[in-house]
């Protein structure tokens, strides 16, 4: 990718990355012996001291592979045998989840991917390729061969069945199946993550590009049975993380299988995705919300920026810039106006949200920072490609 930036951006991209570099040494120390996942006055927050439940939280918290993967981020960029050790301490604290079990669903890929699987790939570890196909297999087991979809969450206790249910984001998960495929030479995973990736494709995306959230299948005689607003404004908008989810996530399953029809539709999804890019570059929650209140969310930015750059990997030199220029519109947007380099706070992307209808907003969230890391480290050229 650097052949193609000019120097300017290249001078641009090497200054941002020494900001990060120098930022993560003293945050990672600061933060060793914990698993982020956003910050209360500047300081990180630990979810690892909190209590697992049925449904997720604490320990089995969905967003507890960034911090490791953020370390092994680090390490690829400098080397530095500290950041292994640090990303090794979640390994062993997730292998809890393991052990206890029903806090798992479907984003143990986004758990053990950036951690036992990333050490396995850059280390050699056996420890990580145990603890990657042991999730693969949870992963795979939560296909429904009826509907061809994967399960997304367990019960809630809160008397709505979601048995039938899956959702976007799931598309970045399924790398983990087809890692798997590939370490066991068994094709059962690649085939459950092509099926769940096919339903995606006919049933989450609308012909303008624009994604559904939830999607609920019949899991006993499949079929579509309604479709949710989830973590959007409402049924029918436009849930930007979930797009940024969606763009990624198939060109990612098209370089994992060179099924055509994928990296189509990520092309799709980034088409809409580009059209409703603000001039500020800053992205809303739901590019469909209200005008007002205009809540805000980075994290949607950062990860459509990575798979806005590998999409433009994968195209010919007349499409490339469209891809590429939008990239580096939102992540220039980030740096000069969302980016915290201070010894203040120990997240760097700001102005982060969950969701649309969650009672906070625009603060700072762990994997906002883990993408924005992996976006600058693809336009760098020293990207290790978690997926």
């Amino acid at each position: 990718m650097l052949s193609i930036l000019s120097e300017k951006e290249y001078a641009w991209v090497q200054d941002t990355m020494d900001k990060i570099k120098e930022k993560m040494d003293w945050v990672s120390e600061k933060s060793k012996d914990k698993i982020p996942y956003t910050t209360v006055n500047g300081v990180h927050t630990d979810e690892s001291k909190k209590e697992t439940s049925s449904t997720g939280e604490g320990a089995s918290w969905w967003t507890n592979g960034f911090w490791g993967g953020m370390m092994w981020q680090m390490y690829q960029e400098t080397g530095e045998e500290k950041y292994a050790e640090i990303a090794r301490k979640s390994e062993v604290i997730l292998d809890k989840c393991m052990e206890e079990y029903y806090g798992l669903h479907h984003d143990v890929g986004f758990m053990w991917l950036p951690t036992a699987v990333a050490d396995y790939r850059l280390t050699g570890n056996p420890d990580g390729k145990r603890r990657g196909l042991h999730a693969a297999n949870l992963l795979a087991g939560r296909f429904n061969p009826v509907g061809r979809f994967i399960r997304a969450w367990n019960q809630w206790g809160d008397g709505k069945d979601n048995t039938g249910w899956a959702i976007i984001d799931c598309l970045m998960n399924i790398p983990l199946l087809y890692w798997a495929s590939r370490e066991t030479k068994d094709p059962r995973f690649k085939q459950v993550a092509m099926l769940h990736a096919d339903t995606v494709m006919e049933n989450f995306i609308r012909p303008d590009g624009s994604s559904n959230h939830i999607m609920e299948f019949d899991p006993e005689n499949g079929g579509v049975v309604a479709a949710y607003g989830g973590q959007g404004y409402e049924l029918g908008s436009s849930w930007t993380r979930g797009q940024g989810w969606a763009l990624y996530g198939f060109v990612l399953s098209y370089i994992h299988t060179g099924k055509q029809e994928y990296l189509d539709t990520a092309k799709r999804v980034a088409h809409y995705f580009i059209s409703n890019i603000p001039e500020s570059g800053l992205i809303p929650v739901d590019f469909r919300e209200p005008k007002e209140p205009l809540w805000e969310d980075s994290t949607a930015a950062a990860i459509a920026a990575c798979g806005l750059i590998e999409i433009a990997k994968h195209v010919g030199e007349y499409e490339r810039d469209i891809y590429l220029n939008a990239a580096l519109k939102l992540l220039k947007a980030l740096t000069e106006k969302r980016c915290d380099w201070s010894r203040e706070n120990d997240s760097i992307v700001q102005k982060c949200t969950a969701a649309y209808h969650d009672e906070k907003h625009e603060f700072s969230i762990i994997y906002g920072d883990y993408f924005f890391i992996e976006a600058m480290q693809k336009l760098q050229g020293n990207e290790f490609l978690m997926w």
